[in-house]
């Protein structure tokens, strides 16, 4: 019996030892291995445990330009981690009594339309923060994407009438950031404050995010901040920082993960802060911001055997070996973020990066949570890595053959008309775009979006391709001509060569007819 009990009392001790909780020793170990395999320059982790700060620390730089180093208050722009705070700002409005959330959107903003007339009435605060609206997944966003852009939120409001929907009302996930940007123009109008203002003086002053601001633009000192890189054939890039505050209620705020730490904290303690523990959103509120409100697949497989997931107001949420998770990712050009709260552990989990590789901040998180939650080890670095590598191969091999197809035809002399597609082209939402020849070379160039600029090659049929003249887009597109019956274009639509081109190049959603 004896030999039986130290047995047991062995194999506790080790299983013990194999589900320890992560150290900080062996946090930056992952995030060094991290930084090197996916060719990430510089990354901040935090994690907060039982309202206190366990962990907080840079590593890398903050530009292979500089080379200064990223610590805890190195600023990051936040992307859509930015969404919670427009969902949270809503709450403190109807704690104060100057909204609902199923208050019509009409009511504050009567301009506002969708493409379906029983939407557009029918349409709540709520759901421009759930990702139903029946709209395909980005749709629009080339107003906001790429940076550069002369697009008012305004244009947006009105111009969303001319997006088709590809589900019905409410059945659908389908992520959106326009409708985030539509929340932040409803907050101006309630609270009389721009959405700016409203997240500075009435989230992080509060919260003492001293460092933070809600745009890049506003942030009163910017010594302490990461630029943003992008791989280029291979090689790391400091690449031009993405700045219309179009995009603030959606993707707009700058933040360390010392400043996202409180958030954190106060999220995890009800909209609780400071030591007399005032209240920024009731405990109602903040009930309703992490209930389910849209559906979204869920995957039941180990290590995690999630039985729901789906969209909040502002957060994803999901079940993880039993326990509630909440979280949000982000991503601007050169630049990716997580956050992942799991509330009845009392552990925040914050991940950000100045390169747009997810496989980094994805495996420094999974590593971290599952420590916590006793699963075995995994080498989150290495799956990722080997993940990446075959997506990118698959996806590198449909656009190099789309490229070699272009290749041959200029070696071969082939000769195409370019009369037949010049000129100019609109579409109701994204306006103009012209095609012009200059010195036997067929160029693109947007009219409102300057940066969507670049030249033209024919590829077969009356199909014809584009590269872009900012090589860290990655998303050079195919442009298909509808012609009449003397071969002249009067209709153009296009689509991303790649598989792998973000989302927000919505390039399938445009509809062009020839002026």
């Amino acid at each position: 019996m004896k030999k039986v009990t130290i047995t047991l009392l062995i194999l506790m001790v080790s299983t013990a030892h194999l589900f320890a909780q992560i150290s900080s020793k062996q946090v930056d170990e992952l995030v060094e291995k991290t930084l090197k395999t996916f060719n990430v320059p510089g990354i901040a982790v935090a994690i907060v445990k039982d309202g206190k700060i366990v962990h907080a620390e840079g590593y890398g730089v903050k530009s292979i330009l500089t080379k200064e180093k990223v610590d805890a208050n190195t600023l990051f722009g936040i992307a859509s981690n930015s969404k919670a705070f427009t969902s949270a700002a809503l709450a403190m409005l109807v704690d104060e009594g100057k909204v609902k959330w199923d208050d019509k959107v009409i009511q504050y903003l009567p301009n506002f339309k969708m493409y379906n007339d029983y939407v557009t009435t029918e349409f709540t605060i709520r759901d421009l923060l759930t990702h139903r609206s029946g709209l395909g997944l980005g749709a629009g966003d080339l107003m906001i994407w790429p940076d550069g852009s002369d697009f008012k939120a305004q244009d947006i409001i009105e111009n969303l009438q001319y997006l088709k929907p590809v589900s019905a009302f409410r059945t659908q996930y389908d992520y959106d950031n326009l409708l985030y940007i539509v929340a932040g123009e409803v907050i101006h109008k309630a609270s009389g404050m721009s959405w700016c203002d409203f997240i500075e003086q009435r989230i992080m002053k509060p919260l003492e995010m001293n460092n933070s601001a809600a745009s890049y633009v506003r942030l009163k000192d910017s010594t302490n901040i990461i630029a943003p890189h992008v791989p280029i054939d291979g090689k790391l890039k400091v690449i031009k920082r993405y700045q219309n505050q179009l995009f603030d209620a959606a993707a707009g705020i700058y933040s360390s993960v010392n400043d996202l730490s409180k958030w954190t904290i106060m999220q995890m303690n009800n909209g609780q802060y400071a030591v007399d523990k005032k209240q920024l959103f009731s405990k109602k509120e903040h009930n309703e911001m992490w209930q389910l409100q849209t559906i979204i697949s869920a995957n039941p497989r180990p290590p995690y055997n999630t039985h729901f997931s789906g969209y909040g107001l502002g957060w994803f949420l999901s079940d993880v070996k039993g326990y509630k998770q909440v979280t949000h990712t982000g991503g601007l050009e050169g630049i990716v973020t997580q956050v992942t709260l799991l509330p009845e552990m009392n552990l925040g989990i914050i991940v950000l990066t100045n390169q747009q590789s997810g496989a980094a901040f994805r495996a420094i998180t999974n590593t971290i949570k599952d420590s916590y939650l006793g699963i075995q080890a995994e080498d989150y670095v290495a799956n990722y890595s080997k993940s990446l590598k075959e997506n990118e191969a698959s996806a590198d091999k449909k656009t190099e053959a789309v490229w070699a197809s272009v290749a041959k035809n200029k070696k071969d002399n082939f000769k195409v008309d370019f009369k037949t597609v010049l000129g100019s082209y609109k579409d109701n939402w994204f306006g103009e775009v012209v095609l012009s020849e200059k010195n036997g070379k067929l160029y693109f160039a947007s009219k409102r979006s300057p940066q969507l600029a670049g030249e033209v090659f024919y590829y077969k049929g009356n199909n014809y391709v584009v590269k872009w003249n900012n090589a860290y887009f990655h998303a050079d597109a195919h442009l298909f001509f509808e012609c009449d019956a003397t071969g002249k274009a009067i209709r153009l639509t296009m689509k991303p060569i790649s598989e792998l081109t973000d989302f927000s190049y919505d390039f399938q959603d445009l509809d062009f007819a020839k002026i």
